[in-house]
């Protein structure tokens, strides 16, 4: 995935209200600017570190930057937007990165699904195999020995999604989640059970039903970010 053009490389001062971040340009400026990312961002945000702004070229957005890649507390770079996420997982898919999802002849994003109102984020179908449910969560949450943790706050949508998950694999079909390290100094993936213990506990009986669980890491630079790398997953 290419940023055309390039991040704009900034400093970060401050982020607030779930979805601004004040930053300031090598030439002293200063702006404040979108932030992609509700979540709690834990561990990531450090003032005045290195970030990346991703420039919309739409002057009449009231907010024309947006915030992309930050230096986080142990000095790797993280993307913070998580809509790359499901960006990153398409390309990887479509170039056999992920080779457990290869083979299928149609990828759809966000088509609805299950009993609780959901949307998957692809379905891979292949006129000779069953349907194939892909759920897709990015990670940037890292903690101690180079592990990264999921979620970052207590997530009401995500055991959601597990419980979706589940019901698919019980109907026969595949069913999959795949973490998204969108984070450099993340090699192993696990849940983070004392932020949110359910989600823990609903993992492993998701995985213990069968539905199976992958979690690669992403590449980033102010010039592009693609998957490459797949990690452990600790259960």
């Amino acid at each position: 995935m290419l940023f055309d053009p390039p991040l704009i490389p900034a400093t970060l001062l401050r982020r607030y209200k779930r979805f601004l971040a004040d930053v300031r340009l090598p030439d002293g400026r200063e702006l404040t600017v979108h932030c992609p990312n509700t979540g709690s961002m834990k561990n990531c945000v450090v003032e005045g570190s290195s970030c990346f702004l991703l420039d919309s070229n739409n002057p009449k957005r009231k907010y024309r930057y947006g915030l992309e890649l930050i230096t986080a507390e142990c000095g790797h770079l993280a993307g913070v937007n998580t809509a790359r996420a499901n960006h990153l997982v398409a390309e990887a898919i479509e170039n056999g990165v992920i080779s457990a999802l290869s083979g299928y002849s149609e990828c759809l994003p966000e088509q609805r699904y299950g009993e609780e109102n959901s949307r998957i984020d692809f379905l891979l179908r292949s006129p000779s195999r069953p349907d194939c449910y892909v759920e897709v969560k990015s990670v940037t949450l890292a903690v101690a020995e180079r592990q990264g943790l999921f979620p970052d706050s207590v997530s009401a949508r995500g055991q959601k999604h597990l419980r979706e998950l589940m019901a698919m694999r019980a109907q026969g079909f595949r069913a999959v989640l795949v973490f998204c390290v969108q984070h450099q100094g993340i090699d192993s993936v696990a849940p983070a059970d004392e932020l949110d213990p359910h989600y823990g506990i609903l993992l492993r009986e998701a995985a213990a039903d069968g539905v199976e669980v992958y979690a690669f890491r992403a590449e980033l630079n102010q010039f592009n970010s693609r998957l490459s790398a797949a990690l452990p997953v600790k259960l």
